[in-house]
C-alpha cells in the first residue's frame, strides 16, 4: 500500500505542471476606479515617502534575508514612480559557480507570463490601428478554423480575459531541447486543444490562447513576433537587454542569468516556451522599468492614452467582488489600492510585475529559482503586501457576518472541487482528479484549503465579511463564492479568480470516495498478482497439488495474467511522471512511444482484468470453492470496475496527441 500511496503522490505533483510559463495576473488599473469594501488590509498608518534611501534600506533589510531563508540564488528588484526609476537592483548571484552579480541594467531573467502583457500591448496596438476587432470572431485573422462551442466563437476579449474556453494543454508547453522551437504558424493548428467551457463564461487561464493572439499580430501585421515585438515595443522604449528570441541571439545569451532548482543545485539549461507570445521574454530589471513606466503614463510610446485606458479599465464578469480581470492585465487590490499586474512563472523563474496606477508605481521582481518548497511564490507575496503596507496603507473595515451564519455559510463550502483550468477531454484529465482543491473546516469552524495555501505568504486565516466572502486576515485577499438554490456552483481567490474559478467535483469524478477506491484497486490488484507466483512457491514447497482444474484453473491464471498487466500499466505512468519530473519537455515528443503503449495496455489491461475477474468469480461460484476464493474474487471484481471506470472516465486510451 505505501507503493501505491506514493504513485498517488507522483501524480498528485504532476498535476501542478501546467502551471508552468504562468504566473498570476495583474492588470493595469483605471486611474479612477472606486475600492471594493472587503480587501483592504491594514489598518490606517501614515505613509513612508517612498523615496530611493529609504526603499534600499527597506529591501535590503527584507530581500536578502528572504533569499537565504528560501534557498534562492539571486533576483533582481525595480521601483518606479512617477516616470522616473526609484530603485533598480539586483540581489544575490546570477551564476553561483562563477559568482557572477545580478545587475540589473544588463543581467537579464526570464519573466514567464509577464511575458504576455507584451503580447497584449501588441494586440491593442492592432486594435488601435483598426486591423484588429477585439469582438470579432478570430477565424477571420486566422489560416486554419477553430470549431464554435456551443454555437458561439472565440474573440480576442474573450482570450484577452482567458474565457476562450479552451482546456489546458501542455504537450507543446516547455522544454530544455532548442529544437522544440517552431513557428506560430506550425504550432497554432498542431497544438489547438478542445474547448470546454462556452466563450465568456467560465474563467480558464490560456498560454495556448495567448499564442494564438500572438499569432494573429503576425498574421495582420505582416511581421514574424520577435520582430514586430522588437520593432513596436523595444525599440521605442529603448529596451535594449530584451527578446522574445530562442535561443537568445548572441549579443545577449552571455547576460542571461542561470536557472537554478535552488542555490545548491546546478545551473539548468535556458528553457523553451515553446507558445512563445505567452512566456518566453528574456529581460533585464532595468528594461521591465521601462515597460511599467510607459503604461504607467498611459502607454506613452506604445499605445494611445484612450486605448490604455480601454486596456486597463475593462473589468471581465468574476465571481463576486474578487479581482477582476482587464484586457490582459488583471487587478489585485491591497490597502484600499488598486493594482494591475501579471505574474509569471517557468520551472526555474518566478517573476511578478505589479502597477498602481492611482499612486503611480510600479514594482517588478524576478528571481532565478523557485527555492526550497517553492518559496519564491511566498517572497514575491510578502513583498507585494509588504510593500504597500508600508508605501500605500490603507483603512482596514471589513465587515462582519454574524457566527450562526458563518458557520452555516462554512459548512455549505466544504467538499472537493476541481480548477476550471484544467484538462477535461483526455488522459492529463487523471492529474485534475489527483489535484482536487479540497475545503475542510478547523477546530473553530473556518474554512481552510490546505492546497492553496502556498499562494500567499503565511497560514490563512478566513474570515467571512459579507455572505459568502471571506477574507485572511494576514493579507486581505479574498474567496467568495457563487450560490444557486442553497448549494455552492462556483467558487475562486482574489488571486486565482481572474483566470480560474472551483466549481463542485462531479459524483463520478470526485476525489473524496475516488481516490481511496482507486487507492484500494491498486492495492487488490497488487495482492492478486503476488499472490500467484507465492502460492505457486507454497504448493511447490509442500508438494500440494492446485485445486482448481479446466476452466475455473484457466480464468484464475488469466486473471492474474491481466493483474500482472495492470502492474505493468502503473510502472508505465510512474516512468512517464518520473520522466516529466525531470524535464517537462520530455512529454512532448520524446515520451510519445510511451504515451502510446499506455493508453493501449491501460484500457487492454482493466478490460480484461474485469472480464476474467467475473469469470473466475462465477467459476468459484459454480465450483463451490472456499468462502475465502469467493470473497478474493469479489474484491477483484470491485478493483477491477473501479479501474475500468478512471480508464473511461478520464481518458486513459485513445491515440489523439493534443494534451
Amino acid at each position: 500500500m505505501r507503493f501505491v500511496r506514493k504513485l498517488m503522490i507522483g501524480l498528485a505533483a504532476l498535476a501542478a505542471v501546467p502551471l508552468m510559463a504562468q504566473g498570476p495576473a495583474v492588470a493595469p488599473p483605471a486611474k479612477k476606479v472606486a475600492a471594493p469594501a472587503a480587501p483592504t488590509a491594514k489598518a490606517d498608518a501614515p505613509p513612508v515617502t517612498l523615496d530611493r534611501a529609504d526603499l534600499e534600506a527597506w529591501l535590503d533589510g527584507y530581500l536578502p534575508y528572504a533569499l537565504e531563508r528560501g534557498r534562492i540564488p539571486g533576483a533582481v528588484v525595480v521601483v518606479v514612480k512617477d516616470g522616473q526609476v526609484v530603485l533598480e537592483k539586483g540581489y544575490g548571484f546570477a551564476d553561483v559557480a562563477k559568482r557572477a552579480p545580478v545587475l540589473p541594467e544588463t543581467t537579464l531573467f526570464r519573466p514567464g507570463s509577464v511575458s504576455k502583457l507584451f503580447t497584449w500591448t501588441a494586440v491593442m496596438q492592432q486594435v488601435e490601428a483598426g486591423k484588429l476587432d477585439l469582438d470579432k470572431d478570430v477565424n477571420a485573422y486566422l489560416d486554419f478554423k477553430i470549431p464554435p462551442y456551443q454555437g458561439k466563437p472565440v474573440t480576442l476579449r474573450n482570450i484577452m480575459t482567458h474565457t476562450a474556453g479552451f482546456q489546458e494543454s501542455v504537450r507543446y508547453l516547455i522544454s530544455s531541447d532548442p529544437k522544440a522551437v517552431m513557428t506560430l504558424k506550425k504550432q497554432m493548428p498542431l497544438a489547438l486543444p478542445d474547448r470546454v467551457f462556452a466563450p465568456g463564461t467560465t474563467p480558464a487561464y490560456s498560454n495556448y490562447a495567448t499564442a494564438l493572439a500572438g499569432y494573429i499580430v503576425e498574421r495582420v501585421s505582416g511581421e514574424d513576433f520577435d520582430s514586430y515585438v522588437e520593432k513596436h515595443i523595444f525599440t521605442p522604449l529603448g529596451m535594449t537587454h530584451a527578446s522574445f528570441r530562442q535561443p537568445l541571439p548572441a549579443s545577449l545569451a552571455p547576460h542571461m542569468s542561470k536557472g537554478y532548482p535552488n542555490v545548491t543545485g546546478k545551473a539548468q539549461p535556458f528553457e523553451i516556451v515553446v507558445p512563445a507570445p505567452a512566456g518566453s521574454l528574456s529581460a533585464s530589471g532595468a528594461d521591465m522599468g521601462k515597460f511599467m513606466i510607459a503604461h504607467l503614463n498611459d502607454g506613452a510610446g506604445l499605445l494611445k492614452p484612450e486605448t490604455a485606458k480601454m486596456m486597463h479599465d475593462y473589468k471581465a464578469p468574476g465571481v463576486g467582488p474578487l479581482n477582476s480581470m482587464a484586457l490582459g492585465f488583471y487587478e489585485q487590490w491591497v490597502n484600499g489600492h488598486r493594482a494591475i499586474a501579471h505574474g509569471g512563472d517557468t520551472v526555474w523563474f518566478h517573476s511578478y510585475l505589479w502597477l498602481f496606477p492611482d499612486a503611480d508605481i510600479g514594482v517588478y521582481i524576478s528571481m532565478n529559482s523557485p527555492g526550497q518548497a517553492g518559496d519564491a511564490g511566498a517572497v514575491r507575496s510578502a513583498l507585494f503586501h509588504k510593500f504597500a503596507d508600508r508605501y500605500l496603507p490603507g483603512a482596514d473595515k471589513p465587515g462582519t457576518v454574524d457566527a450562526k451564519t458563518a458557520a452555516a455559510h462554512a459548512q455549505m463550502m466544504v467538499g472537493h472541487y476541481e480548477s476550471s483550468r484544467g484538462s477535461f477531454t483526455n488522459f492529463m484529465s487523471l492529474f485534475g482528479l489527483l489535484g482536487q482543491a479540497k475545503i475542510t473546516l478547523t477546530e473553530d469552524g473556518k474554512i481552510t484549503l490546505p492546497a492553496l495555501d502556498g499562494l500567499g505568504a503565511g497560514a490563512r486565516d478566513w474570515v467571512e465579511v459579507e455572505p459568502f466572502v471571506w477574507r485572511d486576515t494576514g493579507t486581505g485577499e479574498r474567496l467568495a463564492a457563487e450560490v444557486k438554490d442553497g448549494r455552492v456552483t462556483r467558487w475562486s481567490l482574489d488571486a486565482g479568480s481572474p483566470f480560474m474559478v472551483f466549481e463542485p467535483a462531479s459524483a463520478g469524478t470526485n476525489a473524496a470516495w475516488l481516490n481511496p477506491a482507486l487507492i484500494f484497486a491498486l492495492g487488490i490488484v497488487l495482492l492478486a498478482a503476488l499472490a500467484w507466483p507465492v502460492r505457486a512457491l507454497v504448493r511447490r514447497s509442500f508438494k500440494a497439488d492446485f485445486a482448481l482444474e479446466g476452466k475455473a484453473r484457466r480464468a484464475y491464471r488469466l486473471s492474474r495474467i491481466f493483474a500482472w498487466l495492470v502492474l505493468g500499466a502503473l510502472a508505465g505512468w510512474i516512468g512517464l511522471i518520473a520522466a516529466f519530473s525531470a524535464d517537462i519537455g520530455s512529454i512532448g515528443g520524446p515520451l510519445d512511444w510511451l504515451i502510446h503503449l499506455l493508453r493501449i495496455l491501460t484500457p487492454l489491461a482493466t478490460f480484461g482484468l474485469l472480464i476474467t475477474a467475473v469469470w473466475h468469480l462465477g467459476q468459484s461460484i459454480k465450483g463451490k470453492r472456499r468462502w475465502t476464493m469467493k470473497l478474493g474474487a469479489v474484491l477483484l471484481v470491485l478493483a477491477a470496475l473501479v479501474l475500468v471506470w478512471v480508464t473511461l472516465v478520464f481518458h486513459l486510451y485513445g491515440f489523439n496527441m493534443v494534451y
